[in-house]
């Protein structure tokens, strides 16, 4: 009947028919949009394929789309994947769609300074992106990706990955984690020879204390510095941010004194050196601090409250800029000399 029906319409009419906007049923619409959801699974031959168009909610004659997807010579290049048809698709542009895998895509966007469950809360609301990891541990995640033992902190870098719809989250944390692995490596392929880190896993871990530490890229590189010098010297890290990692739901939102006396792996105050495993996932700008850090006297910074630190060679300066900059918040805890 379909190809009766091309036959019948005779090659011009057949040529206007194939640039003409389907109709696409309203109530089959994607919530919110005016797009139609279409998905084609592996192996589905072209005539499923017509018939998949048609049961998606367009109002054409399966049988004649069929015999077009037959005579464009395409049939058998069309690929499997998650579509939508949007309002002004024509026989001839869906074709193209489906021939091209110009799937639907979404994305999710994982932000730099977050640890692992944070990283987990932004995959599990994702739109149609399929939970394979809900109810997992994060021991049983990582052996899902093939690095079992390995802690998952600071091992996925922080980007905005798309993917298409009825994915798989583990497929995303996948090609996050390769990302990862490529970045590390790059920084670390270019770091100072003088650095007091010995592996691009200590690397990774200072690189999220930096991260952890501020926003503002241009203190990265001294802040780095900073925490290079105490290593050298062996003088604790004394960093805020791994007390609170260490702490994990027991933090309140603000930060004491009991806390920073709490022994945990993570407490740079009650530890020397680096903690065993990052405290977050740091960004390209951290890595390349932590690998390149700045030459500098600093053993101590401050935040100025604007963004910015403020770093001093000695406790004495330290303290007068604590006093300047942190007047009437919370006493800091003492600094080892």
């Amino acid at each position: 009947m379909g190809l009766f029906f091309l036959l019948a319409l005779g090659a011009g009419a057949a040529a206007w028919w194939l640039h003409q906007p389907l109709v696409l049923n309203a109530a089959r619409m994607v919530p919110g949009t005016t797009s139609l959801d279409l998905s084609i699974e592996p192996g589905t031959t072209p005539r499923g394929v017509a018939q998949a168009v048609a049961d998606a909610g367009v109002q054409v004659n399966p049988q004649a789309l069929f015999w077009w997807f037959r005579l464009s010579g395409q049939a058998r290049k069309i690929k499997a994947g998650s579509y939508e048809i949007d309002p002004g698709a024509t026989p001839r542009s869906v074709l193209g769609m489906l021939v091209r895998g110009e799937e639907a895509l979404r994305t999710v966007t994982l932000v730099e300074g977050w640890n692992f469950r944070q990283f987990r809360d932004a995959l599990a609301k994702a739109e149609q992106l399929r939970p394979d990891t809900q109810g997992l541990s994060d021991d049983s995640i990582m052996t899902a990706l093939g690095r079992p033992g390995l802690s998952p902190e600071g091992r996925f870098y922080p980007d905005t990955y798309s993917y298409a719809k009825g994915s798989s989250d583990l497929a995303v944390l996948k090609r996050a984690m390769r990302l990862m692995d490529t970045r590390l490596a790059a920084a670390w392929a270019q770091r100072s020879p003088d650095l007091p880190i010995k592996t691009p896993d200590e690397a990774l871990v200072l690189a999220s204390i930096v991260e952890k530490e501020t926003g503002r890229a241009g203190d990265r590189p001294m802040i780095a510095g900073v925490f290079c010098n105490r290593l050298r010297l062996g003088m604790l890290l004394q960093t805020d941010p791994t007390v609170i990692y260490g702490l994990g739901a027991k933090f309140d939102g603000s930060l004491h004194k009991s806390d920073l006396l709490t022994d945990t792996p993570w407490n740079t105050y009650t530890r020397s050196g680096l903690p065993p495993t990052p405290i977050a996932m740091p960004g390209k700008g951290a890595l390349m601090a932590a690998v390149q850090p700045l030459a500098t006297k600093a053993l101590y910074f401050v935040a100025r409250g604007d963004g910015s630190s403020e770093f001093s060679a000695s406790l004495g300066e330290h303290n007068r800029a604590v006093n300047k900059f942190q007047r009437g918040q919370n006493p800091q805890p003492p600094q080892n000399p």
